[in-house]
């Protein structure tokens, strides 16, 4: 029974978390989804590509399930990275709708299997796992990266999280937010003295 609503629940966080990722690409331009906003060269739509690249390996190759499509392999360092920005030849909707199909992949491994279902992870220190292990991680490793693109979004125009009508969650304009980061900006002042 406890199997069963885990894996659910797990799944359930998976779906929507992706859907934020990808709503944070809306209503950018292809140069702001696209362009370095830290000194490493993190960006939206490179965010979006490396994670297609990965949920691909964790629910296909870890289960013995391989993507029907082309995945980098993982141990090719000369590749290392390259799956974190996207070349100017490959489009907005080629890279979402390839994350897309990604997930269509993994939705039907994540149901065809039980929540302890083996699986295989080369890559990994203890490369033995279980399904509720990969999920666990590809919820934490998605999320991490909605992180990294709510602030992203943030630096570009000022949008904070957005729910599916475009209403911004917690209901403040950006007055609200400007007298907030004056408060903060005051308080780091003061502690500094």
């Amino acid at each position: 029974m406890i199997d069963n609503f885990a894996k659910e629940y797990l799944h359930g966080d998976l779906r929507e978390i992706r859907e934020v990722l990808l709503r944070k690409l809306d209503g950018l331009s292809e140069y702001d989804i696209r362009r370095p906003l830290t000194a490493t060269g993190t960006n939206l739509l490179g965010l979006v590509k490396h994670l297609a690249v990965w949920e691909s390996r964790y629910f296909g190759e870890v289960f013995d399930r391989p993507f029907p499509g082309p995945v980098p392999r993982w141990d090719d360092l000369g590749q290392r990275g390259a799956d974190l920005w996207a070349a100017e030849h490959e489009t907005r909707e080629e890279i979402t709708g390839h994350y897309r199909r990604v997930w269509e992949h993994s939705d039907a491994t994540i149901t065809a299997l039980v929540i302890d279902s083996p699986g295989y992870v080369p890559w990994w220190p203890r490369p033995d796992v279980m399904l509720f292990n990969v999920l666990v991680h590809m919820l934490t490793e998605t999320s991490r990266h909605a992180g990294h693109a709510d602030i992203l979004r943030e630096q570009l125009d000022g949008e904070v999280e957005m729910d599916q009508d475009g209403m911004a969650r917690r209901g403040q304009d950006a007055a609200f937010w400007a007298g907030r980061r004056a408060e903060i900006e005051r308080a780091a002042k003061a502690a500094e003295a």
